[in-house]
């Protein structure tokens, strides 16, 4: 017993030193390697899976990879690959402006209804052109109402299990058919509240898009130069009233936070009625919500990139309102109801194509917040081995996290991990972060060419940076084939672990 203990302590200062070059081709020395990574005294307690398949599905490497676990976002995989399967890669969202009553030269004698089917692309500037379109078609004066149809979707607006803390948060904003983003990473359904220091000892609040739908109550001051920065920004619940309260330095850097808005409905409307005025339409009636009447006729439409193109900010920064904007597009697109209940059954209905049997896994939500949600490695590796014959997979591909590269719209989640190694510019991943919960699948080519899937999902992580340890194996399967030493990452405990995609805290 003492001698396998101090073999297998000897391995791991192999694995984690990088004292010894690895044997090309030695498949032993690699489940060694991933054995010891996997022993890590970071992992204690914790529940890892792991696996490894050639790209014709040969197994490599497995532990425990049979055992469904919260896969957090690594549930995009899932998601993204079916809504290519259902909606199809040129799939677009609409937006569209409907005069519905009758109308005498600039004066429309009814209401003017704005439609939408869920696009995530939405920006303030996107709802300002539709307002010109309207102006440019003539019209000046509605004698009626503004009605926001978002009746496309439900009006459930969360998903099952979802966190109640995290309700202000724009990563865990609500879902609707209308709905707004404040940037070109397309965050919908939030607003971005930035505070900069200000004269007279107080602090200067502004939000992006300018808005008066939201209240501001800000108690937070202008402190000395040099002096903490204690900013907290949040949202009382069921409102839209955000506190900003502590301290931001004088000559200190703006702090901008992203705020999930209450209902995403009623804050497009307001922008799009506001453009409106800008552009000379008068609506005389109130803001309210109904359906397009059948007999609308179409004034103004905007139309979204399509989805091969929105899978790029969709997986790249890990973005939750466009997996669940999806999953009910293809609840829509399959049975008519814009709903998480339709959406998820079309999503399941595509799994056995995959190799997945529907009634093995746990799918809640599109997005992975869900602690409901459940799917094994296996299942993932399944999954990634299949999408390589789809026509649509190297768009896909491409979308996914890139290993250390910087720019943002390429490396995502992965853009500040594995630089420096063989991984980077190779391995094609998605992550997942949830508290406790750690995940990274996807693809990686070994340095002698060959392209393998992999997937690690670890749950009941506690104290430790589980990330290094997903990085140790993704660097020590691209080194597969090599004699080159190896450069793993440390593994130590740390006091700051990560609890959330780095992309949802705007820190990759």
């Amino acid at each position: 017993m003492r001698a396998r203990l101090v073999g297998l302590l000897a391995l791991i200062a192999l694995v984690f030193g990088g004292a010894s070059p690895v044997s090309a081709q030695d498949r032993g020395a690699l489940t060694a390697d991933l054995d010891a990574i996997l022993a890590s005294p970071g992992m204690d307690g914790s529940d890892p899976g792991l696996v490894v398949r050639t790209a014709d599905g040969e197994l490599v490497y497995n532990h425990a990879s049979d055992r469904r676990r919260q896969p957090a976002s690594n549930e995009k995989l899932v998601t993204s690959a079916t809504a290519l399967d259902v909606l199809g890669p040129d799939y677009r969202f609409s937006t569209t402006v409907h005069a519905a009553g009758s109308r005498r030269g600039a004066v429309l004698h009814g209401d003017l209804v704005l439609r939408g089917t869920g696009d995530p692309t939405m920006l303030a500037a996107d709802y300002d052109a539709l307002a010109a379109k309207v102006a440019d078609a003539g019209l000046r004066v509605v004698t009626g109402r503004l009605v926001a149809d978002d009746t496309w979707f439900d009006d459930v607006r969360q998903g099952v299990s979802w966190a109640w803390d995290d309700e202000p948060y724009y990563y865990n904003a609500q879902v609707s058919a209308l709905t707004v983003a404040p940037d070109t990473d397309y965050d919908a359904g939030s607003i971005i509240v930035r505070v900069a220091p200000g004269p007279n000892g107080k602090a200067v609040v502004t939000t992006e898009p300018p808005t008066d739908y939201v209240t501001v109550a800000n108690t937070a001051v202008t402190g000395p130069a040099g002096s903490a920065n204690t900013i907290s920004v949040d949202r009382v619940h069921g409102t839209n009233t955000f506190t900003v309260t502590g301290s931001i330095p004088s000559g200190g850097a703006t702090t901008s936070e992203w705020m999930a808005v209450w209902e995403p409905t009623d804050f497009a409307a307001s922008l799009f009625r506001a453009a409106l005025g800008r552009h000379g339409v008068q609506v005389v009636g109130q803001t309210t919500r109904g359906a397009v009447p059948a007999a609308a006729t179409v004034v103004a439409t905007r139309t979204s990139m399509p989805l091969r193109e929105l899978l790029v900010p969709f997986l790249k920064l890990s973005n939750n309102l466009h997996a669940e904007i999806l999953v009910k597009a293809m609840g829509r697109a399959t049975s008519d109801q814009g709903t998480w209940t339709a959406g998820l059954d079309a999503v399941s209905s595509k799994l056995s194509a995959y190799g997945i049997n529907p009634a093995r896994v746990s799918l809640r939500d599109g997005s992975g917040l869900s602690r409901m949600d459940q799917i094994s490695p296996d299942q993932l590796v399944s999954l990634l081995g299949a999408a390589r014959n789809r026509p649509w997979f190297h768009d896909w591909y491409e979308a996914l996290p890139i290993a250390g590269e910087t720019d943002k719209l390429v490396g995502g989640t992965l853009r500040s991990r594995m630089r420096g190694t063989p991984a980077e510019g190779n391995v094609h991943a998605k992550t997942g972060s949830l508290t406790g919960v750690s995940s990274l699948s996807g693809y990686v080519t070994t340095a002698d060419g060959q392209q393998w899937v992999f997937s690690m999902v670890t749950n009941n992580g506690l104290g430790v940076t589980l990330k290094n340890l997903e990085d140790a194996v993704a660097v020590r399967l691209a080194q597969e084939g090599s004699t080159a030493r190896m450069v793993i990452p440390s593994t130590s405990p740390s006091s700051a672990v990560s609890e959330l995609e780095c992309s949802w805290v705007k820190a990759c």
